[in-house]
């Protein structure tokens, strides 16, 4: 599994990029410069035509920098249920807009703590003459300012469905929630009989959003991949410099070990990762196993290693002006994110017919 040249100077800029713009700021050029909003969109609707390679890709720089940029959620969720509902009419008028980062869409999909399809309580029910009313609440609502594509899923007759809700319409509310990870905003939306437009099939959104699901774990993977593998640069340097008894303490044999195990740990993830985005991109078939294990082993090294970086920087690694204490907020986040670990060594067991242990 190698990345292409051209996937290799997409790194370079985008790190380029985010070296320059620290914020939030960076979005319209990380847009307009790189078209790095529209990477999964197809060239017909103004997109670069890439795949989830070319997302990897830009989710390891993300990860890395710990970007508050809303690439997850709209570059790739609200871009892929667009895509996988097969609704062109809303393909075509909501796709060039989010490809150029000039509208930003986020899905409302999670209820109770879960973003399994059991657990959607929202209900839409045919208006007389035509259209849907939606009704609901939902959680964990990825965040940006300004939302302007609003996906949200909802129950009707014939099961799970996805529907089009415009953000600022009668009935519709948002509720931002403070979250531990700071750099990654969520939100509750609120529905009360608010306006909606169904995308796709009635009752097919369940598939929508199982395919959705996994290109979601795949690219938050390589994220969680980025920012270990940030982490661990920053813990081998600080062990260059630290002295301790007239010696570096990177020097020491015990410190050697930590950091050489950390290294694998970081590359094996990366490999996961990799094989979910060449999976999602070549056999589409294998995606859902290799999107589960992924999240599942990403999320982990992730963890794992933004302990350690705590932990090898001593007294300095639990001070508020380090960066340590937000990597480990943003691994915890990532972590429950689309569902733990734990749930997905589930899935996956249940998928290979397996009793989940």
């Amino acid at each position: 599994m190698r990345l292409t040249q051209e996937q290799d100077e997409l790194r370079s800029a985008v790190r380029s990029l985010l070296t320059q713009h620290h914020d939030k700021s960076a979005w319209a050029p990380l847009a307009e410069q790189i078209g790095a909003a529209g990477l999964a969109v197809p060239e017909g609707y103004g997109g670069a035509g890439g795949g989830a390679r070319d997302i990897h890709v830009l989710m390891e720089e993300l990860g890395r920098s710990l970007s508050p940029l809303p690439c997850l959620g709209s570059s790739v969720i609200t871009v892929g249920a667009l895509l996988a509902s097969g609704d062109k009419e809303a393909c075509g008028r909501l796709l060039p807009g989010l490809a150029e980062g000039t509208s930003v869409g986020t899905v409302a999909w999670a209820e109770h703590g879960s973003w399994d399809q059991a657990a959607i309580r929202a209900e839409a029910v045919p208006r007389p003459g035509g259209g849907w009313v939606v009704s609901g609440a939902k959680e964990h609502v990825l965040d940006w300012p300004g939302v302007d594509v609003l996906l949200v899923a909802a129950r009707t007759a014939c099961g799970v469905s996805l529907f089009e809700v415009a953000p600022h319409a009668a009935g519709v509310r948002r509720e931002p929630v403070v979250t531990m990870d700071e750099t990654r905003r969520q939100a509750r939306w609120v529905l009360d009989g608010a306006e909606g437009r169904l995308l796709g099939g009635d009752g097919e959104g369940g598939h929508y959003l199982e395919h959705v699901r996994d290109l979601a774990c795949t690219a938050l993977a390589a994220e969680q991949v980025g920012a270990a593998e940030r982490c661990l640069e920053l813990t081998v340097e600080y062990a260059r410099k630290r002295v301790q008894f007239g010696r570096p303490i990177g020097s020491f044999q015990a410190v050697k070990h930590r950091l050489a195990d950390a290294y694998v740990l970081v590359e094996s993830a990366r490999s996961v990762a990799l094989g979910a985005a060449f999976a999602a991109d070549e056999d589409p078939g294998a995606l859902p196993r290799a999107a589960a294990v992924a999240k599942s082993v990403c999320s982990e090294a992730f963890s794992a290693m933004a302990g350690e970086m705590i932990q090898l920087h001593g007294g300095i690694g639990i001070t508020w002006e380090h960066d340590a204490h937000r990597y480990f907020k943003r691994a915890h986040g990532a972590g429950e994110l689309f569902g733990p670990p734990a749930h997905h060594r589930a899935r996956l067991a249940a998928g290979l017919g397996l009793a989940a242990r």
